[in-house]
């Protein structure tokens, strides 16, 4: 009987009795599954925290990129965003109602092309 003043059960009050052979082999193989999917998570938790580690301290491929001090356009560019992409800067801007890309080398700084982009 579970007294309140007293918590502790005593073991002559729980009457279970003992598992069969056949219950016994059944709960050892449930505890070894229970084990291995364990594991299995454990691992799988420890892959992910190193890929997002890995990720974090990768070194970038633009650090050593050294940029040309001067680039000259050919035409005056009202420019509105930039972005670099291997070596290779785009620079977004407008030109006489159009929208231009400039592609640049970013580290020559020589023109490599230029887009218009038109609406009709």
């Amino acid at each position: 009987m579970y007294d309140m003043t007293n918590p502790k059960l005593r073991d002559d009050e729980l009457d279970e009795a003992p598992l069969d052979p056949a219950a016994q082999r059944l709960q050892v193989k449930l505890r070894r599954l229970l084990l291995g999917s364990s594991l299995i998570m454990f691992l799988g938790f420890v892959a992910v925290f190193a890929a997002i580690i890995y990720k974090i301290n990768e070194p970038s491929d633009d650090e050593g990129v050294i940029f040309a001090e001067t680039i000259v356009l050919p035409e005056p560019l009202d420019i509105r965003s930039v972005n670099l992409s291997d070596g290779v800067l785009t620079l977004v801007g407008g030109q006489g109602g159009a929208t231009v890309l400039v592609f640049v080398d970013a580290q020559s700084g020589e023109v490599l092309g230029t887009s218009r982009v038109l609406s009709r």
